[in-house]
């Protein structure tokens, strides 16, 4: 049984450009969405994923993520009335991976950074790039953003 525990950052500065990767175009609907469910369709690149998540409980929530064919992914999307565009980024840092994604459509002018843990208490190095911590305010999920965009705040 998978489970994420992550903690998710509002990025204060452009300094992280620097470090990181290329980037990723990534395009996510939601097909589920409620407090104790999502289910997620994604591309990234040029790979499809389904995404089951269960219910967050402090930082933590199930996760089981399968990677579909890309063709599948494109059409599940298509059935989606709340979808996310953004480009992710990847940048290590003290030791982990960072996932720093620049939002678009909607969302323009939200950056925002995340880093997965191995249990709630992991001590890590913040970057100094990371500003404020919203790991528990929902506005900032995701699927939230879906459908209450950041430019409708």
């Amino acid at each position: 049984m998978g489970v994420e525990i992550e903690r998710k950052f509002l990025v204060a500065s452009d300094t992280w450009k620097s470090a990181a990767s290329a980037g990723v175009a990534c395009k996510q609907g939601y097909m589920v969405s409620d407090q104790r469910k999502t289910v997620r369709v994604r591309t990234m690149g040029d790979q499809g994923y389904l995404t089951v998540k269960g219910a967050t409980e402090g930082i933590s929530r199930m996760e089981f993520e399968y990677e579909i064919d890309l063709p599948d992914a494109q059409y599940m999307l298509m059935l989606c009335d709340k979808v996310v565009e953004k480009t992710r980024h990847y940048i290590e840092h003290g030791g982990l991976t960072w996932e720093l994604d620049v939002f678009e459509g909607l969302n323009t002018g939200l950056v925002m950074a995340e880093v997965e843990l191995q249990s709630e208490d992991q001590p890590f190095s913040l970057p100094g790039w990371a500003g404020e911590e919203v790991s528990g305010d929902i506005r900032y999920y995701n699927a939230r953003l879906a459908e209450r965009p950041f430019s409708r705040w």
